[in-house]
C-alpha cells in the first residue's frame, strides 16, 4: 500500500513539473513595435498569429509586433516531445505624437508621375532585401544606437509633411552634422547599398538573421558594398540630407519581415512604453 502510495505521488509530481520542463521564458518587451526572442529545446516548432517563426539549429527564435498590433497574440509551441502549448500574449498599447515636418521639397511630398517607375524598381529592391531568412543570428547580441546625436524623429509618430498628413513614421531619426559616421546597430550581411534612391537617398540594409534587418537612410556617403559581412560598430557611411529630408540625419529603422519594429526599444536610450 505504501509503495502504491509513493508511486502515485511521484506520478503527481512528475505531472506538476512537466510545465516547468517547458516554460518558455520571452525576452524582449511585449509592446506595439518590440522585439521578442527566447529559446525552446531543439526540434521544437512555434507560430505567432498561425504564422511559422523559424527555429534556430539550438532552438532560438525571434518575433516582433507592428505599431499597430491587437491587444493580444496567439502564440502555439509544439515541444519535441509532442506536448502542445498555447500562449495568449498581451501587447501593451501605446500613443504616439503628432509630428510635423516643414521645408521638405514639394516633389519629394507629392512625388511626380515620372517616378513612379523607378520607385517601383526601388521599392522592390527594399522588399528583396528585407525577405531573406538568414541563419545567422547577430540580433541576439544586442543592438548599439548607429550615430551620435539627437533624437529629431520617432516611431509611430503620425507625420504631416509640409502640412499634409502622412503615413506614420517608422524610424528613429538621429541628426547630426553631414559626415558624422553611422556605424552597424548590429552585425550582419549587407543586403542593400545604394547612394541615391529618389526618397530614401543614400540607402543600406543590413540583415541580422532570421528576418531581423536593420535599414538605414539618408546617407551622405555609402561606404559598404552588398554581400559584404560587418560587424556591430563598423563604420558603414556618414550622415547626410539625400532623399527626402529637410537636414542631416539618419533615419534607422528594424523590421521583423515585413514587422516594422521600434529601434529605440533595442538600446539602452530607453524611452516611456
Amino acid at each position: 500500500m505504501i509503495k502504491i502510495v509513493q508511486i502515485c505521488v511521484v506520478a503527481l509530481l512528475l505531472t506538476m513539473l512537466t510545465p516547468l520542463v517547458h516554460a518558455v521564458e520571452l525576452n524582449g518587451k511585449l509592446v506595439q513595435g518590440g522585439l521578442v526572442w527566447g529559446q525552446l529545446s531543439p526540434g521544437s516548432e512555434v507560430s505567432l498569429n498561425g504564422e511559422p517563426v523559424k527555429i534556430g539549429p539550438n532552438g532560438e527564435f525571434v518575433f516582433g509586433f507592428g505599431r499597430d498590433e491587437g491587444p493580444t497574440a496567439s502564440l502555439v509551441i509544439l515541444h519535441r516531445d509532442g506536448t502542445r502549448e498555447e500562449r495568449t500574449l498581451r501587447i501593451k498599447k501605446r500613443e504616439f505624437d503628432i509630428e510635423r515636418v516643414e521645408g521638405l521639397p514639394p516633389k519629394t511630398v507629392t512625388p511626380p508621375p515620372e517616378w513612379r517607375e523607378r520607385r517601383k524598381v526601388e521599392t522592390g529592391k527594399v522588399r528583396e532585401a528585407r525577405s531573406h531568412m538568414a541563419d545567422n543570428m547577430h540580433w541576439s547580441r544586442g543592438f548599439i544606437r548607429p550615430a551620435e546625436g539627437r533624437f529629431s524623429g520617432f516611431y509611430g509618430s503620425q507625420r504631416i509633411l509640409n502640412g499634409q498628413p502622412r503615413s506614420p513614421h517608422y524610424g528613429l531619426d538621429i541628426a547630426g552634422p553631414t559626415g558624422t559616421p553611422i556605424h552597424a546597430p548590429a552585425g550582419g550581411v549587407v543586403r542593400l547599398a545604394v547612394p541615391d534612391f529618389l526618397l530614401e537617398g543614400g540607402i543600406v540594409i543590413i540583415d541580422h538573421g532570421f528576418g531581423v534587418t536593420s535599414t538605414l537612410f539618408h546617407m551622405n556617403s555609402v561606404d559598404v558594398k552588398e554581400g559584404t559581412w560587418v560587424h556591430q560598430g563598423d563604420l558603414i557611411g556618414t550622415i547626410g540630407a539625400t532623399g527626402r529630408a529637410s537636414g542631416p540625419h539618419v533615419d534607422w529603422r528594424v523590421n521583423w519581415k515585413d514587422v516594422r519594429l521600434d529601434p529605440q526599444l533595442l538600446i539602452n536610450d530607453s524611452i516611456e512604453e
